[in-house]
């Protein structure tokens, strides 16, 4: 056991006895806030469009994460700045846009089943661009979510094709994936709910110019701007503070297994409130998509 480890178990009893109901219900709380988000998308992408949602929600994430940013500026010189930005497209514009889009054209559910891949991804691209040892548990978990998004993507919605959306929600968390990677190695040292603000901010420059552009002619709904708004400051900006909040608690490999309630709780949500039924697919390939990260993490965590 390392010294720190016993300074926390000589020292923080009564914190850690508190820990044992507040984490559950922090878990609990973000995987119902990320579920709601990919709602909220289904609600307000149709009348916004892509890009302009995409850019409302980094915008007002940043917005609420600014305070982090602005206590913690010494730690952020100029130098680092194309590199946020980089990561700023990588991880929050280009994957916000993607969301968004798919959800225009597949349900909530669909999208949030996607999103889970994003846990494997950050495994395969550790292991193809930074040496790191992939084992044959990782290798049976990416092939099964493999065929989760094959499963998912052949499926048909009022006797449309979603394919191309669950497509642009696996790219998305794809690049999620590549995110996190460059995060661990070339920022790793920042404060992260700094960097998250920065992150966040940075993509929303980039995305603002194509936003501008799209914004669409007709007048949008007081429904539309009211899921925008708790897209960008809860979604966004609340859930980015509470989740590293966890990870500063209880790591980062027992924070991650929010990935498992997040697509439950989106099908919930938009079961309940915009009427989308899951379907078969749905749940083979949500269980063999949640499946596959559990075989991933089991062994970390």
């Amino acid at each position: 056991m390392n010294r720190e480890a016993q300074i926390d178990i000589a020292g923080l009893r009564p914190a850690a006895h508190s820990a044992a109901w507040l984490t559950p219900l922090e878990l609990g709380s973000l995987a119902a806030i990320w579920g709601a988000s990919f709602m909220f998308q289904r609600i307000a992408a149709p009348e916004f469009g892509a890009l302009p949602l995409g850019e409302v929600r980094l915008a007002l994430g940043a917005f609420v994460l600014l305070p982090f940013l602005w206590r913690e500026r010494a730690a952020f010189p100029r130098r680092l700045w194309p590199t946020l930005a980089l990561i700023g497209a990588i991880n929050s514009a280009i994957p916000f846009a993607l969301f968004a889009w798919a959800a225009q054209h597949a349900p909530a559910g669909m999208v949030a089943i996607s999103n889970s891949l994003a846990v494997m991804f950050t495994a395969l691209v550790a292991f193809l661009f930074y040496g790191e040892r992939i084992g044959g548990r990782h290798m049976a978990a990416l092939a099964a979510g493999f065929a989760g998004v094959v499963i998912l993507a052949s499926a048909k919605i009022a006797g449309a094709s979603v394919g191309l959306a669950v497509l642009a929600g696996t790219a998305a968390a794809f690049l999620y994936g590549v995110g996190v990677n460059l995060v661990r190695h070339k920022l790793a040292d920042l404060p992260p709910i700094a960097l998250a603000a920065a992150t966040l901010g940075c993509a929303a420059l980039i995305l603002l110019p194509f936003a501008i552009l799209a914004w669409p002619a007709h007048a949008i709904s007081s429904l539309s701007w009211g899921s925008a708004l708790a897209l960008g400051v809860v979604c966004s900006g609340i859930a980015y503070a509470l989740y590293y909040r966890l990870i500063q608690r209880i790591g980062g490999n027992r924070a991650v297994t929010v990935t498992y309630l997040v697509p439950l709780f989106a099908v919930l949500w938009a079961w309940g409130l915009l009427g989308e039924t899951p379907t078969w697919r749905m749940l083979i390939a949500g269980a063999l998509i949640l499946g596959s990260v559990a075989l991933a993490q089991g062994r970390r965590s």
